[in-house]
């Protein structure tokens, strides 16, 4: 456990980290962008999952979320009176090649032009995260994640983002928690597109991991210098009990959540020993795959919110293991029911740099939804405030413990569009009026400012 460290409000600011530490703040273009079916963009997985299965809160879709492709630059300019040196976005990959492959959108290369442009004459760092679950439709088509055709897709709109775009973004994702759009989307179908059972989760695992480690390949082969990474979803898994068999459920969940991907790109394989239903990934594996799943990573990206707590059940299939809601267990928990536990940071940045080839590791998000307050033109949000500053107590632990932790980006920088819970949870430092479109900035952001400006204590 980390070491207690304490702060007053005024000592606790981003120069006790060193001048060399990256701090910013992230947006994704499915949960960001709307304009869905405009200047030549094509349909992605969740544009058409958001009507057809109707599983999102409220019935809400991503249509309009919050405007970014119109409010661009209203958007970066809030950035920039926040004082935040280092903003991460993504690529709609359907929005520069409308059928995943061959033709190219023009006007879909423009709009990313003028961001990343944008970002720069407003001396902004851009962060690109390449694949955040917004597959193009025509793909999911065809399989998607679950047909090996995708290395080959995935390749090429790869090639062709840091082609177009790599003379000016230095700093680079692969995929954006993967555990995530292959677990939920392709094992319990509850994101997109929806697609259910071992059968679509094993090769969708498979072809995912391959492609972090092409993709990677891809840029370090048209740019040696650039900044690579890829982002990674944890959560700090704690058994229910000391019983043998909650333990044993506990690692089984640690292997699943924190393990199936990371470890691949690190060259140690899948974690079959603690999760055996991985033997059936091998009909998936090819000659020659090991050596093409290893990834040389300039850096990970964790992204942690939570704890879970795991018990032992025999009836979950495969896994015998449950996770116990925060609500179960009657703990302080944000609007998505996740446990407000900061020590869990600490630990999975701990976890992450004990593996040997991991060069540094950034916080790629961070963040909580809770209720605001709103009066007037001022947007109370005092609960986040108190979130990000014990998580960002318990990175600073890490990084004085010694860990490779060498950044941190808040999620989000506006209120968007939150897959299945649509509209309802608020994880902004900018309040968004989803009819009107208005900004607000909430007081976690001028918190944010405050701790990124604050000047060595005396």
């Amino acid at each position: 456990m980390s070491k207690n460290h304490s702060f007053t409000e005024e000592q606790f600011h981003s120069k006790n980290f060193g001048d060399d530490f990256i701090w910013g703040i992230s947006a994704s273009a499915p949960q960001s962008e709307g304009a869905h079916n405009i200047d030549g963009k094509g349909f992605s997985i969740w544009d058409t999952f958001s009507e057809r299965r109707k599983k999102i809160l409220n019935g809400d879709t991503p249509k309009r979320a919050s405007e970014f492709y119109h409010h661009y630059k209203e958007d970066i300019g809030i950035i920039k009176s926040l004082q935040i040196p280092n903003f991460r976005f993504s690529i709609s990959w359907s929005r520069i090649l409308p059928n995943g492959v061959g033709a190219i959108n023009q006007q879909g290369i423009d709009f990313y032009n003028r961001v990343i442009d944008e970002c720069l004459a407003n001396n902004i760092e851009p962060w690109v995260t390449l694949y955040h679950w917004d597959l193009p439709l025509v793909l999911s088509q065809k399989g998607g994640w679950t047909n090996r055709e995708i290395i080959y897709w995935f390749e090429e709109y790869v090639t062709l983002c840091i082609r177009t775009f790599g003379d000016r973004v230095k700093n680079w994702m692969i995929l954006n928690e993967p555990m995530v759009f292959t677990g939920a989307g392709y094992f319990l179908g509850v994101h997109a597109p929806g697609e259910k059972g071992l059968k679509k989760f094993l090769p969708s695992v498979h072809n995912a991991v391959l492609c972090q480690a092409i993709g990677a390949k891809v840029i370090k082969d048209e740019n040696a210098l650039a900044n690579v990474g890829s982002t990674f979803s944890c959560s700090y898994i704690t058994p229910n009990s000391k019983s043998a068999k909650d333990i044993a459920a506990a690692n089984r969940i640690d292997a699943l959540l924190n393990r199936l991907f990371i470890e691949p790109a690190l060259g140690l394989g899948y974690p079959v020993t603690e999760l055996p239903l991985l033997k059936k990934i091998e009909k998936y594996i090819k000659s020659g795959d090991e050596n093409i799943m290893r990834a040389d990573f300039d850096f990970i990206g964790l992204q942690n919110y939570t704890r879970e707590v795991v018990a032992h059940t025999y009836f979950v299939p495969y896994l015998q293991a449950k996770v116990i809601p925060a609500n179960k267990r009657k703990v302080y928990h944000t609007n998505m029911d996740w446990e407000v536990y900061p020590e869990a940071i600490y630990e999975m940045i701990k976890k992450i740099s004990n593996y040997d080839r991991v060069k540094k590791i950034i916080v790629t998000e961070n963040g909580a939804a809770f209720h605001d307050t709103i009066t007037a033109d001022k947007i109370y949000d005092e609960e986040r405030i108190n979130f990000l500053s014990n998580y960002l107590k318990q990175v600073y632990h890490a990084k004085t413990d010694g860990h490779k932790i060498s950044g941190y980006f808040v999620w989000a920088l506006t209120d968007n569009f939150e897959w299945t819970e649509g509209y309802y949870p608020r994880f902004g430092l900018v309040h968004v009026n989803f009819e009107t479109q208005k900004r607000i900035i909430k007081d976690s952001g001028y918190w944010y400012k405050k701790f990124l400006k604050q000047k060595e204590t005396p």
